[in-house]
């Protein structure tokens, strides 16, 4: 499932996927991993990505029931 939020706010702040990757220490091919629902991050790197953001973990990763 594609982070549609995840990729909101990081454009927000007008990050782009390498900014927010160098920020949290991993590559940008795992912030794009992640924002395309490819990859399933720790919760280390969530919490991290969140930090970052300015964000809760509920605002960009908790999945609402369809």
């Amino acid at each position: 499932m594609k982070n549609l939020k995840l990729k909101a706010a990081r454009a927000a702040l007008d990050l782009s996927q390498q900014d927010l990757a160098d920020k949290v220490g991993v590559s940008r091919q795992t912030i794009n991993a992640i924002e395309k629902g490819d990859y399933n991050p720790t919760i280390n790197l969530c919490r991290s990505i969140c930090k970052v953001l300015g964000k809760t973990l509920d605002e960009i990763f908790w999945e609402e029931d369809e």
